[in-house]
């Protein structure tokens, strides 16, 4: 058949190969004994049975979205016998997320073929006529174009792009279920006029029907972790303040479970400021609901007494473990007076801060503490710090060493040795000093759908 570029190899048996597919019964077949038609069969069903298998576990080890509907254009080019096509994610309800993918079509060929009229496209029909408002139960049949230029009624816009493109004939195939309603819609492309035979069609309909569950599976993951993602970043400061003789940045990413890492920027009187950083134990929407009722405690006891930070982190101790005997935090707070360029800090378990400048890069030595909640009572010593003009300090959760991988001394001293080489012309940045340590920690990036710490970066540059 024209177009294929088939990565599982086909069945080398030409008799039907599953259970609802008639047989074609030819000179050969009438020449072979019974016994041999019905091993013939069984093999050809046993091939078929064991590539839907390769098929469906590859498929099923993919965990984000774009990279199952990558490997559902690739197993289905494989089955119906082309080499190129694309997916569009669409679901039904309208809550998203959506997206196009293309297989053997790069970025421009995906905008050409969006210029047909959606309603001229087989995948435009499939995603428009579902569900069917007259059987909502029913998913529609696939389409197949044998041969573009010779169809009738296609749109004439339809037949150039094809012509553009060079491509003859498709086949789409609706993502859809009863059970999992309308997620979107795969049309593979031939070269030349062909179409999906009987088996093809039986084989890459049963592969559909798992694919689009397991697309739907990871719709709703994708779902909840961007809701997680939204409640963690809606309960952080929208904006940092501006405090004259210091610039502030902050750099947050959610896990893909929600965890309560979170940072705080506080005006206080006098033209003092209270900087915080911390993380509740546990992952999900309880760590969340109690990272925000943590973060609004110590908001309150910095303006009580924020000159003091031991004091602060001792109150906020107490609360946490009345409030919430079963869980601990960690937690740095630091009261600052751009003015004098002066911090007093007090840290709970957390990580020492690291001050950045042209004339030294080095972590701020602090006592060693408990983390918030492990102890029945907790005190540690204060420690205070001058930054000289146009240093930089940065505040960190765990989270940031956690996510390379290293054991904790090798990440501090990645940590070190990133901001140390953070170029001389960026250091009057917070921002740029904070996104040059994510960038030379993290070379591969921040990515929310991987398994993976949060990560709380808060940067203050003091003029």
């Amino acid at each position: 058949m024209a177009g294929i570029d088939s990565t599982v190899p086909g069945s080398p048996h030409t008799t039907s190969p599953l259970p609802g597919v008639p047989a074609a019964a030819g000179p050969a077949d009438a020449a072979l004994p019974p016994g041999a038609l019905i091993q013939d069969r069984l093999a050809s069903w046993v091939s078929d049975l064991t590539t839907l298998h390769e098929l469906t576990e590859r498929l099923i080890r993919t965990s984000s979205l774009d990279e199952a509907l990558r490997e559902v254009l690739g197993a289905g080019a494989a089955l119906v016998g082309a080499r190129r096509g694309m997916a569009v994610l669409e679901p039904a309800d309208g809550r998203g997320p959506t997206s196009t993918i293309g297989l053997g079509l790069a970025h421009s060929d995906l905008g050409t073929i969006e210029t047909v009229p959606r309603g001229a496209t087989s995948y435009g029909r499939l995603l428009d006529g579902l569900p069917d408002p007259g059987h909502p139960e029913r998913v529609p049949d696939p389409i197949a174009i044998r041969d573009v230029r010779t169809e009738e009624g296609l749109d004439p816009r339809h037949r150039e792009v094809a012509a553009r493109l060079g491509y003859a004939a498709s086949y789409a195939l609706p993502l859809a279920t009863e059970d999992a309603g309308r997620l979107g819609a795969v049309v593979w492309l031939y070269d030349e006029p062909a179409e999906p035979g009987d088996r093809q069609r039986h084989l890459i309909g049963l592969y559909g029907r798992f694919a689009t569950e397991h697309l739907a599976r990871l719709l709703q993951v994708e779902r909840a972790r961007v809701q997680v993602a939204t409640v963690a970043e809606e309960l952080l400061p929208s904006r940092l303040p501006r405090v004259p003789g210091v610039q502030l940045a902050a750099r947050h990413r959610t896990g893909p479970l929600g965890g309560g890492d979170w940072y705080d920027a506080l005006p206080l009187p006098d033209g003092a400021l209270g900087l915080a950083v911390g993380s509740v134990s546990g992952t999900g929407p309880s760590a969340l609901a109690a990272m925000g009722r943590l973060r609004a405690s110590l908001r309150a006891y910095a303006v009580m007494e924020g000159e003091d930070p031991v004091a602060v982190l001792s109150d906020l101790e107490l609360l946490l473990r009345i409030t919430e005997p079963a869980r601990s935090a960690t937690a740095l707070f630091a009261y600052a007076e751009p003015a004098q360029r002066r911090i007093v800090l007090a840290g709970a378990g957390h990580c020492p801060p690291l001050v950045v400048g042209d004339r030294r890069t080095e972590f701020v030595e602090t006592s060693l503490s408990a983390p918030l909640g492990m102890l029945s009572c907790w005190e540690a010593p204060s420690v205070e710090l001058s930054p000289a003009p146009g240093e930089t300090v940065l505040l960190y959760t765990d989270g940031l060493l956690r996510r390379t991988g290293d054991a904790m001394d090798r990440a501090f001293a990645r940590l070190h040795a990133a901001a140390a080489s953070v170029p001389r012309a960026d250091r009057g940045d917070p921002g740029a000093v904070a996104d040059h340590v994510l960038r030379t920690l993290l070379p591969e990036g921040l990515d929310p759908v991987v398994d993976g710490e949060d990560v709380v970066l808060l940067a203050a540059r003091f003029e």
